[in-house]
């Protein structure tokens, strides 16, 4: 047997909980990940879904997993290889074995390991028993019949007392970290308040967990983990959905606007349409369309009424939109469009993440109609771009399409809440005039803002449409000079966002061999490689992320000629780098794409990274 990777003192762990879609790895997962934020660490989950929606029980198929990277540093990525991989089921383990590093840790349910079990994935000896895992520390742990004997006093059916075997792997997984109880007990106390008989369950289930660490020494030491050094402030665990809901709540609380979403359920974007309808105490109004065509339009209204007004979707549903999303180009009203990205086209792979929704932000309209495009970085930074979205939105009376994506919609990281003056203002410029002097479309003449009126305004009363409208009035007109005239003062007006955006950053070396880009999700995966080559000596390389895609930031061109190569990293075919090469094609862009519905390994960054320098 190879080495325990695990040492008494670790900076950074990563451990993934995989077992059936019925084992409650999610909620496991979660829990463990709220108990390590509220010890300090610094951390990033991943959850991974089966694409079935019932896969067969005990199928590789149906595998449910969620990995998160914790420590007392800062953490980027949910983490390329496991220390810890934790499984339910023969299954499990097949599917996830890949991931565990040489050396690592497997916690196993021995008692799931039946021939029944190992047939169904694809095992023809039991690899408990067979010497195949000899490269790893292997804890059998007889997870579901020391589950059901702490639960044999209070009455349950066997199935119900078998499915909290979930909590004694977390309490096994609990005292190998050198964890109290407390935490989770509160956690169990809280979630199944309204059943007491499951609050119990879980409780002795979570406490054999513990004990039969304890009490066997079948772990050994316990691995300790500093906490991180982290701002001063209240945090919690935030997924990326619930902070793209807390962000334009925020948007709407300090813009003074009513928040309005109209949107139709889509995977993975549904749980931003869950969580504002369950925000009417904060004054959200929240429409569930019958389809993604009336979601949009009736988000218009909603905009054109003078609310702050959202619509949420994913590839597939944005594809639905799009017409519509030219009628809001062509109003100038402000409408932010969420894009939940995930593997496609078509239904592609509904529950995995990617990139390739770029095209379709960018350029998926008939017609001249470019609007805002901007991209979240981080499930916690989701929260800063919604906002952010909202903000734009508003003060430029402009549709602004918002990307996320899987990876992030159901990711979580710890989130600092903010205090008041931490928002940047929403300053919704006002036509200062008497209404006798206004007109439907008029502009601020800094920015070519069209003033933003509620239709029943006294005096302000207006009608506007998707046809082409003359300059400043808005009339109805077919004049071909006035149509080429509009369109490019929408092209313009967009551009000239860019004054307000923050410049371009780079992280390392502000000039040399390499630029590193990354945009959206990658952020992590990017920023670990580069700053781990930093530290390893290289110093010919810089990492610069994009967050701000349509208008670019104003130094982008000038941060792009200080370096000899480009390298651009995303989850597509492509996309970014193509863009790029359209507004600056005198650089030399190279690619590095991945298209597998995850997310970039740290490692595949480095090795790409090195193999550019080398050649």
């Amino acid at each position: 047997m190879a080495n325990n990777v695990l040492t008494p003192t670790m900076q950074k762990v990563v451990v993934r909980f995989s077992g059936d879609s019925g084992d409650g790895m999610q909620l496991t997962g979660d829990m463990f990940s709220q108990a390590s934020g509220q010890a300090g660490l610094d951390l990033t989950t991943i959850p991974d879904f089966p694409a079935e929606i019932r896969a067969p029980q005990g199928s590789v198929g149906g595998v449910s997993s969620f990995q998160i990277q914790f420590g007392g540093t800062e953490i980027y990525t949910p983490g390329d290889e496991v220390d810890v991989l934790v499984v339910m089921n023969p299954a499990a383990l097949k599917a996830n074995l890949r991931f565990l590093k040489l050396g690592g840790t497997i916690v196993a349910d021995k008692d799931s390991f039946t021939s029944r079990n190992l047939k169904k994935a694809d095992y023809e000896e039991n690899p408990l028993e067979d010497k195949s895992l000899d490269d790893y520390k292997v804890i059998e742990a007889p997870a579901t019949s020391l589950t059901k004997e702490a639960l044999k006093d209070l009455g349950l059916e066997n199935q119900a007392m078998t499915r909290s075997k979930n909590m004694f792997a977390l309490g096994l997984v609990t005292y190998m970290f050198g964890r109290p109880l407390d935490t989770l007990i509160k956690f169990i106390e809280k979630k199944f308040s309204k059943k007491p008989v499951l609050v119990e369950a879980n409780k002795l289930a979570l406490e054999a967990g513990f004990n039969f660490a304890l009490n066997t020494e079948i772990i050994g030491t316990s691995i300790i983990i500093p906490p991180a050094k982290m701002q001063k402030g209240t945090y919690r665990n935030i997924d990326g959905n619930t902070a793209i809901a807390w962000g334009f709540l925020a948007a709407s609380e300090n813009s003074g606007r009513k928040l309005s979403l109209c949107s139709y359920p889509i995977t993975p974007a549904s749980e931003i349409l869950h969580e504002l309808s369950a925000r009417r105490d904060m004054g959200a109004i929240v429409f569930q369309a019958e389809d993604e065509i009336a979601a949009v339009c009736a988000a218009i209204g909603a905009s054109f009424s003078g609310n702050l007004s959202i619509t949420t979707t994913s590839g597939p549903g944005l594809s639905l939109k799009s017409e519509a999303i030219g009628l809001a180009v062509i109003s100038e009203i402000p409408l932010v469009i969420v894009n939940v990205q995930r593997a496609g086209p078509s239904t592609g792979l509904p529950t995995k993440t990617e990139q390739s929704d770029l095209n379709q932000a960018l350029y998926g309209r008939h017609g001249d109609a470019p609007l805002v495009v901007l991209a979240a970085s981080s499930p916690d930074d989701c929260f800063n771009y919604s906002y952010e979205a909202a903000r734009l939105a508003m003060e430029h009376s402009t549709p602004v399409i918002l990307l996320s994506d899987t990876y992030l919609a159901s990711g979580t990281s710890p989130w600092r809440i903010p205090e008041n003056g931490d928002l940047p203002d929403i300053k919704i410029k006002d036509f200062e005039g008497s209404a006798d002097e206004w007109q439907p479309y008029i502009r601020d003449p800094e920015f070519l803002t069209r003033y933003w009126k509620g239709p029943g305004d006294k005096g302000f009363e207006h009608r506007i449409g998707g046809l082409e409208k003359q300059i400043d009035t808005g009339n109805l007109t077919y004049e071909p000079e006035n149509h080429e005239k509009m369109t490019r003062i929408r092209e313009e007006k967009i551009a000239k966002i860019a004054k307000k955006l923050p410049r371009q950053s780079v992280v390392g070396a502000q000039s040399g061999k390499l630029l590193v880009i990354g945009w959206g999700s990658t952020h992590g995966a990017i920023n670990t490689a580069v700053t781990e080559l930093l530290e390893e000596g290289e110093e010919n390389i810089g990492f610069t992320h994009f967050n701000y895609i349509n208008p670019l930031p104003e130094n982008t061109e000038e941060v792009f000629s200080r370096f000899d190569q480009i390298l651009v990293c995303e989850l597509n075919n492509g996309q970014f780098a193509n863009y790029l090469k359209t507004k600056f094609p005198k650089f030399n862009y190279r690619k590095y794409n991945k298209i597998q519905g995850q997310p970039f390994f740290t490692s595949e960054i480095k090795a790409e990274i090195i193999n550019t320098l080398t050649n």
